[in-house]
């Protein structure tokens, strides 16, 4: 079996050390807690503002910084198909005046 050369690297990897690529930034890890306790890590770079709240990554609820006192959970809206927001907007008395006039363009162009 052959052995290659460049064995260990991927071709276009580049060179390799932080002197071709310049100084690494400072980094912090910010621990983030939601109601139901769950623990979620970020990393920042040490000279960012760190949010008050970030989104939980196991149940999508809001998270913030105090253990202790986390951040309520916000009410969902309820799924709404496009029927329920067509029926918000219109009456059924503007319903019908426009199921007419598109049915008379109908007939007209028939």
């Amino acid at each position: 079996m052959a052995r290659s050369a460049i064995r260990g690297s991927r071709i276009g990897a580049g060179p390799t050390g932080e002197n071709e690529r310049g100084p690494s930034v400072t980094r912090i890890a910010v621990t983030f807690w939601c109601a139901i306790g769950h623990s979620t890590s970020s990393i920042f770079a040490a000279s960012a503002e760190v949010p008050e709240m970030w989104d939980c990554h196991h149940c999508d609820r809001p998270a913030g910084l105090d253990q202790h006192n986390p951040p309520a959970p916000t009410a969902k809206a309820p799924y709404r198909t496009h029927l329920a927001y067509v029926r918000e907007r219109r009456s059924d008395a503007e319903a019908e005046i426009i199921l007419a006039e598109a049915l008379t363009k109908l007939r007209t162009a028939a």
